[in-house]
């Protein structure tokens, strides 16, 4: 009797284990191959790449997305905002979809993969769920975010963010926002009628290069995204008095620049003495009069704060803002902080896609941590309006917006993978 329960247990078990259904995966091949095929668009004969928003190249490259969509058997539509979105049905009808997506346009000179990593991978994911002949409960819905880099303008503008101020912005291209929508196949009189309200999407998900070193120093696969930083941007102007270099003692100057060069050490000194993963940085100086023979009388830096969260980054502003004030009452001269438009404030990703994308990454036997994102995505917008998710691989050295940036066919593929296992875990949960 023993042994007859030991033989049925051991039949048992291995009708389990063949019972299992592999875990669907992505063609890593085929989605490196598209890296490549878009990395076409815009490759210029001295080996630079130009595909900045709006540009021939970004005009084909776009036909092409469109094209290599349609294949699939999407409906492919351009909406007003000059967003590409692509629609695969559901089989249960009433359903909100589930939304994912990047962008393709890149900065002056840009890499091959930031954006497109997530933008390709949208694409392959559908690919392989028509492969595979998995039809999902939700819509599907790929969206490749017009002009990320100049101003999020397309998710901006599915958001209801996009201000009739920005549309007068002009790109490297030479083309403004307004006209870059209407050369995209946009239309700038419907811009409101791009907005999603909160609940037109189940969710959204956003794949996309770290675009930072740690999770390559740290050996790590996945990054799951608890949030997007907020930032503000001050100009600091400091007003000392402009007189001889030659016949002036250094005992009476009002050096508005030797003023300006301790404000900038102070930031960074300041910023370090707060706990957590604040940022503080002075990008940009200019001294006036601006000559080798006069005391700079006048000088504006520029000022920046991001974190997670607006408490911090006002903490963080009122004490740089205090050791100014005392390094221009040192300095005998005036300093002012003048706030700038250019503010975002920190998008947090919804905490149950986190656990299904930490759920999607252990399924697959990958490495995985939770992190911030320092820098500005389309998910930032998306998270106003639906529940948010994003999913970063390892950048290659840490480096982004250059032709050297890298993330490997292996890195891109388990990105994928986790959108793809994501999607369908939120198909089955969500309504």
């Amino acid at each position: 009797m023993t042994h007859r329960l030991t033989i049925w247990l051991v039949c048992l078990g291995a009708s389990f284990i063949h019972s299992q259904k592999p875990i669907t995966k992505v063609n890593q091949d085929r989605l490196e191959n598209r890296i490549f095929e878009l990395a076409k668009f815009g490759l210029q004969t001295n080996g630079e790449t130009e595909r900045v928003a709006f540009s021939e190249a970004d005009v084909k490259a776009r036909k092409w997305v469109i094209e290599t969509l349609e294949k699939q058997g999407l409906e492919v539509s351009i909406d007003f905002a000059g967003n590409i979105v692509a629609f695969r049905k559901g089989i249960k009808s009433g359903l909100k979809p589930i939304s994912f997506g990047s962008h393709i346009d890149r900065v002056p000179n840009g890499g091959n993969y930031d954006g497109c990593v997530g933008s390709m991978a949208a694409l392959e994911v559908i690919e392989t769920l028509n492969e595979n002949k998995i039809n999902t409960k939700h819509p599907l819905e790929v969206i490749i975010f017009s002009n990320e880099e100049g101003g999020v303008m397309g998710s901006r503008a599915m958001s209801g963010h996009l201000g009739k101020g920005a549309l007068e912005v002009v790109n490297s291209t030479g083309f403004s926002m307004g006209e870059g929508i209407m050369r995209l196949g946009g239309d700038t009189t419907r811009i409101a009628d791009v907005h999603r309200k909160k609940g037109d999407m189940a969710a959204f998900l956003e794949l996309h290069i770290e675009q930072g070193g740690i999770l390559e120093k740290e050996n790590l696969n996945i990054g799951i995204v608890e949030g997007i930083v907020g930032l503000k941007w001050w100009d600091v102007v400091f007003t000392g008095f402009a007189n001889h270099a030659g016949t002036t003692p250094m005992n009476v100057r009002q050096d508005a620049l030797l003023a300006a060069a301790k404000f900038i050490v102070a930031v960074n000194e300041v910023t370090n003495s707060f706990e957590g993963s604040q940022v503080g940085t002075v990008g940009r100086i200019k001294a006036a009069p601006g000559a080798p023979n006069v005391i700079p009388g006048k000088v504006v830096t520029s000022l920046e704060i991001r974190d997670l969260s607006s408490a911090v980054i006002e903490n963080v502003f009122q004490a740089i803002k205090t050791k100014g004030e005392e390094i221009a009452a040192q300095s005998n001269i005036t300093i002012e902080f003048r706030p700038l438009d250019t503010t975002a404030a920190p998008a947090l990703t919804d905490m149950a896609i986190q656990k299904e994308i930490e759920t999607s990454a252990t399924k697959l036997k990958l490495t995985h941590k939770y992190m911030p994102s320092g820098a500005g995505h389309d998910a930032q917008d998306m998270a106003t309006i639906a529940p948010t998710g994003m999913i970063f691989v390892p950048s290659k050295g840490g480096i982004s917006h250059s032709p050297k940036e890298f993330t490997s066919a292996k890195d891109m593929a388990n990105g994928a993978n986790v959108l793809l296992q994501t999607l369908l875990a939120l198909d089955k949960k969500l309504d």
